[in-house]
């Protein structure tokens, strides 16, 4: 089948867990042929296959359109009476939609938007214009208006005017018909997010009956708050991000009324999606697969790792609970004084990730002086260690040993995070054929099951006596890293993740219904029953190897003499 494949700020443009995503789908479901249109922070392209391959994408990818938010966005369209009435009833219902939670007529306006931008061209000047200000400014002032709206200023209304203008652009795209007749001629809409990169496929189907399919790794309504969060000593952006917020959350729970079927990576993120209005028959959770090959050397091992060595992997932030583990990490020292602990960052987080590294690397050295201490030893009567027992390090700088080495190190995995999605560092680990020990947050429990230790989130004494109950007894740390490789080998694999997809593009296709095309249909425009064959799109791959074989087989039936 074709699929059209709506990604955002990603695929197959940028590097990242999520391009890694869409390219192994891509490459395991070589027998579809894709479609990608890319909206993000990409530059604006409209390109073609017809070579082995396009920008280092799979054969199976025939076309890559892009677009940007970012582009300028007056486009000079300017509308007559008529349809300026028409905007305004349409962005009125939108608006009041976005600033009363009980009114429903987000629905109607976002669609009647798509509707007028399709007839008439882009909506990007009207949607900054004046008449778009005042209709904001009046649906604040609404007496149902949401109360962390209604004192928006104008600069308050102008900023979410130009945030909502980029959010809706989709709306303004030409990647509906045309030439090649864009996502009219998909079979399937294959949705990456909830926000904004959805529009294209709610709009596919709108017009032209095209199923979509919505797929996240975390909730897009979570993720958006998570971003806006760092915002919050901007008072005077309150309304601005209470605006945001509800035209997202609307959004979201418009793209899941639609879609045929919502996946999402963990049950943390299906809760979410579930919150935000999805409904629950529609919803599957379909595990991320995970390379686990750089780390089949590590899990293959049979051994439990440094019975003194904590380490904790991940992008340092303040949602990863460092402090705690730290905490944690000197009630450790006092009953095992020979433990180390490293903190290996695979990024530093933006906005408050170096506050959050200076302060860590503050507390580490003042619960662990930097100097030599002395310990007794009854083997040897004393040894001496030097140095901080804690190490800051980068998994991608200088010298650096690459995960697999530095999980291979570790006697216990730790990982305190207090707000994970899907926790990957405890996949890793688990590969590796680790013990590990994490807080009840996000996924955890999901991914780890009965392999790991368990305990509450910004607990240190409860941290504390879980790593020294492991680091302890090397047979179970033995048994439950074994136990760990085996649930991650069975479940986090990028093979199941493809074959649960296979399955689920047939499932959402044979339960949409056909939809007629330009051969089927009849001179009254009414479709014609049977008149083509349920399975009628062949790949071009496909067809042109198919002549291929057929001259070759012609031509040896010419040299043999026979039919072959």
């Amino acid at each position: 089948m074709r699929i059209g494949l709506l990604t955002y700020g990603g695929y197959p443009y940028a590097t990242g867990e999520y391009g890694l995503w869409c390219d192994r789908l891509v490459q395991g479901l070589a027998d579809h042929e894709f479609d990608v249109y890319a909206l993000g922070d990409t530059p604006v392209r409209d390109a073609r296959r017809d070579g082995p391959g396009l920008d280092g994408t799979p054969p199976q990818v025939r076309r890559v359109r892009a677009a940007s938010p970012w582009a300028p966005a007056d486009d000079g369209r300017r509308y007559g009476r008529r349809d300026r009435r028409r905007f305004a009833g349409h962005f009125g219902q939108l608006a009041l939609g976005v600033c009363d939670e009980r009114a429903d007529s987000f629905s109607a306006g976002l669609h009647g938007l798509a509707e007028l931008a399709a007839d008439r061209g882009g909506l990007c000047a009207a949607l900054r214009s004046e008449t778009a200000l005042r209709i904001l400014e009046a649906a604040c002032r609404a007496p149902g208006a949401r109360r962390s709206v209604r004192d928006a200023s104008v600069s308050d209304l102008v900023a979410f005017a130009d945030a909502l203008e980029r959010a809706l652009r989709p709306l303004s795209l030409d990647w509906y018909g045309g030439e090649d007749a864009g996502l009219s001629a998909v079979d399937l809409c294959h949705a990456t997010t909830a926000g904004p990169a959805a529009l294209p496929g709610l709009l596919a189907k709108r017009f032209f009956g095209v199923p979509l399919l919505v797929s996240e790794h975390g909730a897009h309504l979570r993720t958006h708050y998570l971003a806006n969060d760092g915002a919050r000593e901007d008072a005077a952006r309150t309304p601005v991000r209470a605006l945001l917020a509800a035209f997202h959350g609307r959004l979201a729970a418009e793209v899941y009324r639609a879609a045929h079927l919502v996946t999402s990576g963990d049950a943390h993120a299906r809760r979410w999606q579930e919150r935000s209005g999805a409904d629950r028959a529609k919803l599957r959770t379909i595990h991320p697969g995970m390379a686990a090959d750089r780390f089949a050397g590590v899990g293959e091992r049979d051994d439990a790792g440094d019975p003194d060595t904590l380490v904790w992997v991940g992008a340092i932030g303040p949602d990863q609970d460092l402090v705690s583990l730290l905490h944690a990490f000197a009630r450790v020292r006092e009953q095992r004084p020979a433990a180390r602990l490293r903190l290996v960052a695979t990024e530093v987080a933006a906005g408050a990730g170096p506050a959050c590294l200076a302060q860590c690397r503050a507390l580490a050295a003042r619960l662990f002086p930097d100097r030599a201490q002395v310990f007794p030893d009854q083997a040897q009567g004393a040894y001496e260690t030097s140095g901080n027992p804690v190490s800051f390090e980068d998994a991608g700088g200088p010298g650096a040993p690459g995960l697999p080495g530095v999980y291979a190190s570790a006697g216990v995995v730790v990982l305190p995070g207090s707000a994970e999605g899907f926790p990957v560092s405890l996949a890793e680990a688990m590969f590796c054929g680790r013990a590990t020990v994490s807080t009840e947050a996000g996924a955890v429990v999901e991914v780890v099951g009965g392999t790991g230790l368990v305990v509450p989130p910004r607990n240190p004494e409860a941290l504390a006596h879980a790593c020294l109950g492991l680091l302890a007894d090397d047979g179970r740390r033995r048994r439950l890293g074994a136990a760990a490789r085996s649930r991650a080998l069975e479940l986090f694999t990028p093979e199941q993740n493809v074959a649960a997809f296979r399955e689920v593009y047939l499932d959402v296709l044979s339960h949409s219904p056909g939809r007629p095309t330009a051969a089927v249909v009849g001179a009254g425009g009414a479709p014609l029953p049977f008149a083509a064959a349920a399975e009628a799109h062949v790949p071009v791959r496909w067809a042109e190897e198919a002549g291929r074989c057929a001259v070759g087989a012609g031509a040896a039936a010419s040299a043999g003499g026979r039919d072959v």
